[in-house]
């Protein structure tokens, strides 16, 4: 035993560089982990600057100075970001309210599809497993009622929060944006000198996070204006809501889709029925997903996602329980430096196998 792990060991760390990429990998995944929710403006604010760079880089491509170039994006954005939240914020929230004052009717409504169903199919179901049904759904929705008011709650109490996110983030965000290369060039002093194993992940790994979180942004942005098109022209009620969820669901790859599919075919049905408007509607919603996958996704994320769909979720769940959101969110980029590490990893073959090399020649 203790031979199989010693030849493991001089396979995977005799490189000098292969122990320094271990060491800085277990550092920064720590201290996220220890102290991510601290630095929840630094993450929110890093967000942003991969998502602005690009625009800075092609300004300066123009020969506009960066602080200009810097300047001149971020007030665009933040313009754009306050025009966006006052026009669509009061009807997001009135279109929740509206729901969430529909909700009791639905829920008679659902009661008495479930009671008939005794009767439609006496061969399948008893009233007693109906009654039994409607009992176990009335305590789940109450659960459900509490953790919304528990959430409704918490959100009143972190107003102080999300003032220090407003004041913060912009600012983070501009000078990680100006003083890009000063700070990779101080952060450097800090690190080995032979780190160029870990420069080369590095490098790798940080064009493909930009191009995902701008084509992240891109694709729901897209994803949220075809929804709410479609569902507003077939007339399905909270078409600017579930558009949004929709928009929102492209954060979580499959998974999402799966979920917000539910409460867009609930809505459907207690406004329509079973009748014709709610396969088409179903229809169409499959086809803004179909397209999504098939001709969206490899568009933007050409380059950027090259895993298994299998790799993909496990990097979802994994990530997304050690960090939540954020783990959700970066859990393709991630995964990505998970793959870089793997490729760029230096292995030394063993003595035995170059003898065994060396025979076969």
């Amino acid at each position: 035993m203790l031979d199989i792990l010693r030849t493991w060991y001089r396979r995977n760390f005799s490189d000098p560089q292969a122990v320094i990429l271990a060491i800085l990998l277990i550092v920064g995944f720590s201290g996220v982990l220890l102290v991510g929710d601290i630095l929840a403006p630094a993450l929110v604010a890093l967000i942003f600057a991969y998502l602005l760079e690009g625009v800075v880089a092609k300004l300066e491509q123009w020969h506009l100075p960066r602080i200009a170039a810097v300047t001149l994006v971020l007030v665009a954005f933040l313009l754009l970001a306050v025009i966006v939240l006052l026009g669509l914020a009061p009807l997001l929230s009135r279109q929740v309210a509206s729901l969430l004052r529909e909700i009791p009717s639905m829920v008679t409504q659902g009661q008495q599809a479930l009671m008939r169903l005794p009767e439609h199919y006496p061969a399948l179901f008893t009233e007693e497993q109906i009654r039994n049904l409607i009992a176990a759904l009335h305590s789940e929705l109450a659960d459900f009622g509490k953790s919304i008011l528990s959430v409704s709650l918490a959100q009143a109490v972190s107003i102080f929060t999300f003032v220090i996110y407003v004041i913060l983030v912009p600012l983070l965000v501009f000078f990680m944006l100006k003083d890009k290369d000063r700070m990779l060039s101080w952060l450097r002093h800090f690190l080995p000198q032979r780190s160029e194993l870990s420069f080369q992940v590095w490098q790798e790994v940080d064009e493909k996070i930009g191009n995902y979180i701008r084509g992240k942004v891109i694709e729901i942005a897209i994803v949220w204006v075809v929804s709410y098109l479609t569902f507003a022209l077939m007339g399905l009620n909270y078409s600017l809501l579930l558009s949004f969820l929709v928009g929102l669901s492209v954060i979580i790859p499959y998974v999402g889709a799966i979920s917000v599919t539910i409460p867009i075919a609930i809505i459907a049905y207690f406004q329509w029925g079973f009748a014709a408007d709610f396969w088409y509607l179903l229809i169409a919603y499959q086809v803004i997903q179909l397209l999504d996958g098939n001709v969206l996704v490899p568009v933007l994320f050409s380059e950027v996602v090259n895993l298994h769909p299998v790799a993909i979720i496990v990097a979802v769940l994994f990530f997304g329980g050690i960090w939540g959101f954020w783990g959700v969110f970066f859990a393709i980029p991630l995964a990505t430096l998970v793959q870089a590490v793997l490729n760029a990893w230096p292995r030394v073959r063993p003595p035995h196998d170059e003898s065994e090399t060396s025979v076969a020649a």
